[in-house]
């Protein structure tokens, strides 16, 4: 069975608790306690080198990135969040690309400032507030065209973004998504699906 080794508010572990409950894929989740620098222990630090959370054992197979994770569950599960269809596998794997890039380092300045207390300068948070807009005119245009980021299918491209949109929105950077209906219309239908009303406690 897999072990999932992570803390609940962890934008990562969101991820891959998300993965678990929308393929039904039986797990035990052990909580290290970010509060108490538990990651930053040796313990941990054996099954995650970069002292960061979530890590994952299964049955003896170690992984500790949470996008591989993701996909890991899904193959595991039969598929359900990774597209067999080349051009819609690589179409997922683009939008992966960009919430690594160009939407989560910036979403990430914000989530420091407001949510986890750890003080950005003023030029910083513009900066961030720039490159979102930036990249978020580009998911709203594509949202615009289908339901989520890969077509009409929920796919490990959505289940990315999640963690940092919804931390946003409890930011001063809600007024900076708000201006993009398609991409608050894809937030409104994932953020309503039980794996992730699962997954946040909600």
């Amino acid at each position: 069975m897999i072990k999932l080794y992570g803390h609940p508010v962890s934008t990562c572990t969101r991820k891959v608790l998300t993965a678990l409950a929308e393929t039904n894929t039986p797990h035990e989740f052990v909580v290290v306690d970010i509060t108490k620098a538990e990651h930053k222990q040796a313990p941990h630090l054996a099954r995650q080198p970069f002292g960061q959370v979530p890590a994952m054992d299964d049955d003896g197979f170690a992984l500790h990135e949470c996008r591989a994770m993701a996909r890991y569950i899904s193959e595991k599960a039969g598929g359900k969040l990774v597209p067999t269809d080349m051009k819609k596998r690589a179409e997922m794997e683009q939008w992966i690309s960009i919430e690594m890039s160009y939407f989560t380092p910036h979403a990430m300045t914000f989530i420091y400032h407001h949510i986890f207390k750890a003080t950005q300068s003023q030029a910083a948070l513009d900066a961030a507030k720039t490159s979102l807009e930036s990249c978020l005119k580009v998911m709203n245009d594509h949202l615009a065209k289908s339901t989520m980021f890969v077509g009409n299918d929920f796919t490990v491209a959505d289940i990315c973004f999640m963690p940092y949109v919804g931390y946003c929105l409890a930011t001063p950077a809600k007024e900076i998504l708000s201006k993009y209906p398609h991409v608050m219309s894809w937030w409104n239908r994932v953020s309503e699906r039980p794996s992730w009303r699962k997954a946040t406690g909600n």
